[in-house]
Formats: C-alpha cells, sequence, structure tokens
C-alpha cells in the first residue's frame, strides 16, 4: 500500500513563529505555556518553525488556545492571525444541524 504525505498548510511555520513571537515567549516558554514541557524538547519547537517536523492535532490545538484564536486560523492559508494575540475566540454555532443528546 503506497503512503502519501500529509498536505501540510504552507504558512503553518510563519504562523507557529508569530503566534509565540507575539506571546513574548522563547521556544522553552512556549513549552510551558503549551503544557509540554514534561514531554517534549526545545528541538521540538525549533523543528515545527523550521517545517523539519509538524505538530499534531492536540499540540495545534493548544497553540490555538494559547493564541485565542480558532484551531482554522492556524491551518488555513487563507486566514491570518489577528494582528493582536492572544485574540478572542468567537466560535459560531452551526445552524444547518444540532446533533440530539443520547
Amino acid at each position: 500500500m503506497a503512503r502519501y504525505p500529509r498536505e501540510s498548510p504552507r504558512r503553518l511555520t510563519e504562523k507557529l513563529v508569530q503566534i509565540r513571537l507575539a506571546l513574548g515567549l522563547s521556544q522553552n516558554g512556549m513549552l510551558v505555556r503549551l503544557g509540554l514541557d514534561d514531554q517534549k524538547f526545545r528541538s521540538t519547537i525549533s523543528s515545527y518553525e523550521l517545517g523539519g517536523s509538524q505538530p499534531d492535532l492536540i499540540t495545534l490545538l493548544k497553540y490555538a488556545r494559547a493564541a485565542g484564536v480558532c484551531l482554522d486560523v492556524i491551518v488555513d492559508d487563507r486566514l491570518d492571525l489577528p494582528k493582536r494575540l492572544p485574540g478572542t475566540i468567537e466560535h459560531r454555532e452551526s445552524t444547518s444541524r444540532k446533533i440530539k443528546s443520547r
């Protein structure tokens, strides 16, 4: 079975750096802010920012929460981060269909 590389947002590395710098954090500080300082090393943040590796979805969610933005703002190349970070997350309730509780 052939394996294909996962498509990656072109602007992801730029946005991750922008988030860290806007929060005034070092790479070690970003690890602490994300709650990953006991699991990962500073070199992990460096690798994300240089495009050597990609954060998993949970780590991207932690970046989004730290930045105060929705996850799609980070991963969608068509969307820009707000000029001021942390921002204010604004979730919109879907009006198309509501899921009933069981």
